[in-house]
């Protein structure tokens, strides 16, 4: 089953999704990929916490800022019957768009496509992005160019999954398919 977790910045995405994870692997490979590439101080505290937290949950961790269909492919050869989490869409989108030397203006096509082919490549997958569409106020052209992608890659998501949910201060809330 595919799942997509959505929700606001620390409210609880990120510890809902590994146990998810955790439940939905029951003796098959359980794979954490990462795809946060650090720039900052508070990037490496949020990637320790994150470590910590799956600690003992038999993840392994793949660290894959993009190109996620290549972990079928050589040197990687993860096993497609695993389940994977995927942590997150919002740092991939952010990897492809601006990391990567000049701003690449197809970048959320080309992160939708591959993460949409990778739902259906394992069907074992959690998503977690972030809600970042709440803001009222007008942001320079990057910021909203990336707000757009983001959304057209969750809506693209959110149409390859069983189960879409919203973590709000803790609470999980379906919002199609059932807990």
């Amino acid at each position: 089953m595919n799942v997509f977790v959505s929700g606001g910045a620390k409210n609880g995405k990120s510890s809902f999704a590994q146990r998810y994870a955790f439940d939905m692997a029951k003796g098959k490979k359980l794979y954490y990929l990462a795809t946060m590439v650090a720039t900052d101080d508070e990037d490496e505290l949020r990637i320790q916490r994150h470590v910590a937290d799956r600690d003992g949950m038999g993840f392994i961790t793949v660290e894959k800022p993009l190109n996620m269909c290549e972990l079928f492919e050589e040197p990687y050869s993860l096993d497609r019957d695993g389940v994977f989490l995927l942590d997150s869409v919002t740092a991939q989108l952010a990897n492809a768009m601006f990391g990567i030397g000049d701003f690449d203006e197809h970048a959320a096509e080309k992160v939708s496509n591959d993460l949409s082919k990778f739902a259906e490549l394992s069907g074992n997958v959690v998503f977690v992005s972030d809600y970042i569409y709440s803001e009222s106020r007008i942001f320079d052209d990057f910021t909203e160019s990336y707000r757009r992608g983001l959304a057209l890659i969750d809506r693209a998501l959110a149409h390859k999954c069983e189960l879409v949910c919203e973590v709000i201060c803790g609470n999980v809330i379906a919002r199609k398919g059932s807990l």
